[in-house]
């Protein structure tokens, strides 16, 4: 019996294993239910974090137009 860890899920998830530990993954998660368990929640954890969306704050975005524009101005003279 192979111990996964929650890496070797991610990892799986990804598609950033190779074939054979792909095929002892997918062979193990058939076996064992508390592994499609963490694969399951690994994958709902997934989604939520792909629906995320982050912004800056506006005083943000407003000091690098402004460091922008007095790099511009020093470039000038």
């Amino acid at each position: 019996m192979n111990n996964f860890t929650p890496e070797d899920l991610l990892l799986y998830l990804y598609n950033e294993v190779s074939q054979e530990e792909k095929l002892a993954i997918e062979a193990q998660l058939q076996k064992d239910w508390t592994l499609r368990e963490k694969l399951n929640i690994l994958k709902a954890s997934l989604r939520h974090l792909n629906e995320i969306s982050y912004s800056p704050r506006t005083e943000v975005v407003l000091n690098i137009l402004h460091y922008n524009n007095a790099g511009t101005a020093l470039q000038e003279k």
